[in-house]
């Protein structure tokens, strides 16, 4: 197999556990980083110790939570913002001014095409990232979990959608990154997910929005629930 011309490294920062990602071209040593947050400082730190330019910043979508490091990256690099143009109106006054994108919509980061793909429910513009086999969810999908969506913004309805493009749009074997660490592990394959996270489960969108608005808030560290709803198909 041909050498990848990226890495990619996860970032636990935060009192929520959040990811932040850092995306990194090889050849350009041009890097990108995904939703910086919280100790921001420390991500910016990192690729200025491995002689990596933060030339773009990825946002999955544009919770506080997910954002707040914004400056920190851009007081260091003159960085480009990407955000999909549906969470636009979410985006309120905050530093730098996105280029807004559109569902599959590229991003060249040196030899490294990242895909965009729009997938909302947690909130009308959320994205997630498509970097060779990987994909970095957010707050879209988590390791045996999904993103709330009764927050300003979110619908189960369209959940139910996106997650479902995602279990038949994209290879078994695709990497899931996702925003939070709230499972018994940091990633996971599509594969696993579709077998144990109890949200890819549902048949009908009646079901999942049952499931998701209903159910009593799970433990963490969330783990696969392998017969965690019984469903009928309608």
């Amino acid at each position: 197999m041909p050498e990848k011309s990226f890495t990619i490294d996860a970032l636990e920062l935060g009192p929520m556990d959040n990811f932040v990602y850092l995306i990194q071209d090889h050849e350009s040593k041009r890097a990108a980083i995904v939703d910086p947050a919280w100790d921001a400082p420390k991500a910016v730190d990192l690729m200025k110790q491995r002689g990596y330019a933060i030339t773009d910043i990825l946002l999955t979508h544009s919770h506080h939570d997910h954002i707040n490091g914004i400056d920190d990256v851009l007081s260091s690099f003159d960085a480009q913002l990407h955000l999909l143009k549906q969470e636009a109106s979410f985006w309120g006054e905050h530093g730098g001014t996105p280029s807004l994108h559109y569902d599959g919509d590229e991003i060249i980061l040196g030899k490294t095409p990242i895909k965009i793909l729009h997938t909302p429910g947690h909130t009308p513009g959320s994205a997630c990232y498509h970097v060779g086999d990987e994909l970095l969810t957010g707050d879209t999908m988590f390791v045996f979990g999904c993103g709330r969506c009764d927050l300003s913004g979110g619908d189960p309805d369209v959940m139910f959608n996106t997650l479902n493009k995602i279990k038949t749009g994209l290879p078994a074997t695709t990497i899931i990154r996702p925003g939070h660490n709230y499972a018994v592990k940091k990633s996971s394959t599509l594969d696993e997910q579709i077998k144990g996270n109890p949200f890819l489960r549902h048949h009908n969108v009646q079901d999942f929005i049952q499931y998701r608005m209903n159910t009593p808030k799970r433990k963490t560290p969330y783990d696969a629930e392998p017969n965690a709803h019984c469903q009928h198909k309608h």
